[in-house]
């Protein structure tokens, strides 16, 4: 090992022997068959993710094991694909032409939609004269506990309602979707009805009556909504809007009021009756007559007994959804009154800028699922994805809550005698911003059971802080808004970080 190498005769010692040539390939040698299927496949084993892809074309083409032993030398067609994904290097085209993105949306679609949720709010400008009477003993106004009950049912009932709805819709069943409609919004408005004839008793009739007009509107509402008719919704409602910013200006008299207000609610009823209710054969005449047995189910045909529909169980946590954040909006509506403090308005800005609010938040979310679809294309590690899904829900989080907070300014300064927003109320509103945000998000992706248990102990909380007067109605609101929203953000940003949950 330690001796000198060894050099030819005639060599000098400061050269060293020439490197042999290596030889060519003989003319009468055979191309090696891997390379040739490797550039025949080179595209697609290019493009290809994982070595079974390829595997899978093979088979696809007729290939067997014994075809693949004989003609290529390797065991079965996972090791020739494994062969192959070895060969040639990885390269992932850009498709041609601009990438489909079915998460794009107009925002002034969804800006409608808000306007169409706060809308039904002038309704109670309207009828505020025929609900005079002495004040409860907690000191809200004649009537309010009533219309806030019958609410608070019509809000969790269609929920859960819309939700059953859209799941027939999202099995290309429209019709079934039109069943359940027709059977649960006027279930939910008599149910409605009946909570505010059980809280209100029969001391307060006219209460109870603009009660049961509320839960049918909410009813007829829901399934305009659900079937895509906002544009309807709004022309129904543009006279009663129109009289009730009127009546701001100019006192209007008691038969007036109960006309915009009862041919609003006529109007938006039959069209949403119509919307749901089958037409018969011949003529125009709804059909009114209840489905078959099987109530909402489709019809039995003869290659499949009933297509599995959605389970009911499955809507009652957007039910439970729907009822703690209504709870949640309105303690922040009601200001001090909760606590028999009388020293502040009813805040009325707040509930009508979270209202409207709901239209940019909803094109938000549509702007968060474009957003993570782009950052699984541009993504190459799980971190990035996770990295690029926070910055993302960042975004659209801030942006939701820079329109929130120009609502609620822009509201508080135009309400008659409306007490400011700023400092803890601000802060309290923008929190609860986060929560019903973020739990829309959650809710979207499929994690609603998270998302209600959250708002649910959020409420359940509140209230009991509320009831037991352990302190300010304003810090209670923002220490629970806080603490849920922390927790929803949490989850946010540890579910929607994994690609697998943008299925």
């Amino acid at each position: 090992m330690s001796g000198s190498i060894w050099m030819p005769p005639g060599s000098r010692p400061d050269t060293l022997p020439a490197i042999p040539r290596q030889r060519a390939k003989p003319s009468w040698a055979q191309p090696d068959p891997l390379d040739e299927l490797a550039e025949r496949l080179d595209d697609f084993i290019a493009a290809a993710v994982h070595p079974d892809e390829i595997a899978a074309l093979l088979e696809s083409d007729g290939l067997s094991d014994d075809q693949i032993r004989e003609r290529y030398g390797v065991k079965d067609s996972f090791a020739l694909a494994e062969e192959l994904y070895e060969r040639v290097e990885r390269r992932y085209p850009e498709p041609d032409g601009p990438v489909h993105d079915p998460w794009q949306v107009g925002l002034l679609g969804c800006l409608l939609r808000g306007v169409v949720f706060a809308l039904p709010g002038l309704g109670y400008v309207l009828g505020a004269p025929l609900l005079a009477g002495p004040q409860d003993d907690v000191g809200l106004p004649a009537g309010t506990v009533p219309l806030l009950a019958g609410a608070l049912v019509g809000w969790t009932w269609n929920q859960g309602l819309a939700h059953r709805a859209y799941s027939w819709l999202g099995l290309g069943d429209r019709d079934a979707a039109r069943r359940s409609l027709l059977l649960g919004a006027p279930a939910g408005a008599l149910l409605g009805a009946l909570v505010a004839l059980a809280v209100a008793g029969a001391a307060q009739p006219a209460a109870v009556a603009f009660a049961a007009g509320q839960s049918v509107y909410l009813g007829a509402a829901t399934a305009l909504l659900v079937m895509g008719r906002e544009r309807v919704l709004l022309a129904a409602l543009l006279p009663m809007a129109a009289g009730a910013v009127l009546a701001l200006v100019h006192p209007l008299p008691e038969p007036a009021r109960l006309v915009l207000l009862l041919g609003s609610l006529v109007v938006v009823a039959v069209l949403g009756l119509r919307e749901v209710a089958p037409l018969k054969e011949r003529g125009a005449v709804l059909d009114l007559r209840l489905p078959p047995r099987g109530r909402d189910q489709p019809q039995r045909t003869r290659s499949r007994d009933t297509t599995m529909g959605p389970r009911l169980s499955a809507s009652l946590p957007y039910a439970l959804f729907g009822l703690a954040t209504g709870v949640l909006v309105l303690y922040t509506a009601l200001g001090d009154f909760l606590t028999g403090e009388q020293r502040s308005a009813i805040a009325a800005p707040a509930a009508v800028a979270l209202t409207l609010s709901m239209g940019p938040a909803e094109w938000l979310l549509y702007r968060f699922r474009s957003g993570s679809l782009a950052g699984l294309r541009s993504s190459s590690t799980p971190r990035a994805f996770w990295r690029t899904t926070v910055i993302t829900v960042l975004k659209c989080l801030s942006g939701y809550l820079v329109a929130l907070l120009a609502l609620s300014l822009t509201t508080s300064a135009l309400w008659p005698h409306a007490p400011g927003i700023a400092g803890v109320r601000l802060a309290g509103l923008l929190l609860l911003g986060v929560v019903l945000w973020t739990g829309l998000l959650l809710q979207s992706f499929g994690a609603v059971l998270s998302a209600a248990a959250i708002c649910c102990a959020a409420a359940l909380a509140q209230t009991l802080a509320l009831v037991t007067h352990a302190g300010s109605p304003h810090w209670i609101g923002l220490i629970v808004h806080a603490t849920a929203a922390v927790a929803q953000a949490t989850l946010v940003c540890a579910l929607l970080g994994r690609a697998t949950a943008h299925r």
